[in-house]
């Protein structure tokens, strides 16, 4: 059974920075993505950042670009998210989601098959 668990969410100030964490347990995909996810108060869950364990590509919204960054530990099955500079707008809890998709070239995949849980994330003075 595929397990997902999220970590690192917090209070932080505008201009800070939080690692996010997600530990998967219990994969048995030959190759699959890891996407963080997030969904603020009244939004909808929109895609934030993407890893592949296949082709080791990446991507990221926009809105991240250049102030997030996405990254894995084979060894211990967890996925990062690095995220410096938070604005107020990053507010929202991010969740990790896995699917048996080759690449993440070409923008996020929606049909992912596990998510976890979430994690909490305020940028705030």
């Amino acid at each position: 059974q595929v397990h997902l668990v999220e970590s690192g969410g917090g209070l932080v100030q505008p201009g800070g920075s939080l690692r996010l964490s997600c530990a998967a347990s219990g994969l048995t995909y030959d190759y699959y993505i890891i996407d963080w996810f997030r969904q603020a108060p009244g939004k909808e869950r929109e895609g934030v950042s993407c890893i592949s364990s296949a082709d080791g590509s990446t991507y990221y919204v926009d809105s991240v670009e250049g102030r997030f960054t996405i990254s894995r530990d084979i060894a211990k099955n967890t996925v990062y998210l690095q995220m410096d500079n938070l604005k107020p707008e990053d507010t929202a809890v991010y969740y990790c989601a896995v699917a048996e998709e080759p690449t993440c070239v070409g923008g996020f995949y929606f049909g992912m098959d596990h998510w976890g849980k979430g994690t909490l994330v305020t940028v705030s003075s």
